[in-house]
């Protein structure tokens, strides 16, 4: 065979074996891509399954909601289990109070962190860096050891039974310094060097330059302590024992008996404190995953 008619072949036939590798590449890809929306269905389903079933049961029968084997859906519909969490407890009130808890240590932090923040990002002083790892060293300590010295604060205080013994202990958080520490350090500098050249002193710069730059870290924030706050049951089970001063979280801690549960009833409550962090995180989601990515692009 002539070199003519070699070189002929071979530049046939490399298109085809190209053609060939992409093909199976190609597919291997598509099996990869496969078992990764496998895996993330599974945990997906895993995930929606409790909210799915407590739901559920919020509209079953007492009987429905204990036989054995369960029942996946309630026969016969209920609707008045929502009638008696109203009954069971001051609904309302309770409810208002988790709003003013969860208001009150969400703006706190928010003020807080972000100044905090701030300060450990971008304003130098001695000894920084040193006294940033002993405020993150509070994260190490279980917040179950500052139960008793925060209660006899506020009993010495003449707090308990107050609304303020529930929101001021909260207003502080280490986690949150450290996230919006992580963001600001994620910014250019040359922003705060824009400003000092237009005669803005540190608190103009960081007030209306560096926050609402900020904003994706700062909405980031707010979503976690709205959902810390809301959820928070051991420390404002010891500090109320008056039922009008009691936030929502220890009304439903309220509804399990010592001997029986009535376990529609129960999901019933929690469902309607569950809707209000729904409606919250689906108006949020957005600026809340852009605060999370951001947060930790340097440092």
């Amino acid at each position: 065979m002539s070199d003519q008619a070699l070189d002929t072949r071979a530049m046939t036939g490399a298109p085809e074996a190209s053609d060939a590798r992409g093909a199976r590449r190609g597919r291997r890809t598509t099996r990869g891509h496969w078992l990764v929306h496998l895996i993330l269905a599974v945990g997906a389903i895993a995930m929606v399954f409790p909210f799915v079933w407590q739901t559920l049961t919020a509209f079953k029968t007492f009987q429905d909601s204990v036989q054995v084997p369960p029942t996946i859906l309630p026969d016969p519909w209920v609707f008045t289990n929502f009638a008696e969490v109203f009954e069971s407890m001051p609904f309302g009130q309770m409810f208002l109070n988790s709003v003013v808890l969860t208001i009150g240590r969400t703006i706190g932090q928010v003020v807080l962190c972000t100044m905090a923040g701030y300060a450990f990002a971008r304003i130098p002083f001695r000894g920084r860096n040193v006294v940033f790892v002993l405020f993150l060293s509070v994260l190490m300590v279980p917040s179950q050891l500052f139960l008793l010295p925060q209660y006899e604060i506020m009993q010495s205080l003449g707090w308990l039974n107050t609304l303020q013994a529930l929101i001021v202990p909260g207003i502080f958080s280490a986690f949150g310094t450290f996230l919006m520490r992580q963001f600001f350090m994620s910014l250019p500098s040359e922003l705060e060097e824009a400003a000092r050249i237009d005669g803005a002193n540190p608190w103009q710069t960081f007030w209306r330059i560096m926050v609402p730059l900020a904003k994706p870290g700062v909405v980031a924030l707010v979503v976690f302590t709205v959902l810390w706050s809301w959820n928070d049951l051991l420390w404002p089970l010891i500090v109320t024992t008056d039922p009008e001063k009691m936030p929502l979280s220890v009304g439903l801690a309220q509804l399990v008996g010592l001997h029986g549960t009535d376990y529609p009833v129960l999901m019933a409550g929690a469902l309607l404190a569950t809707l209000p962090m729904l409606i919250t995180f689906m108006i949020l989601q957005k600026q809340f995953i852009q605060g999370i990515a951001f947060s930790g692009t340097k440092g």
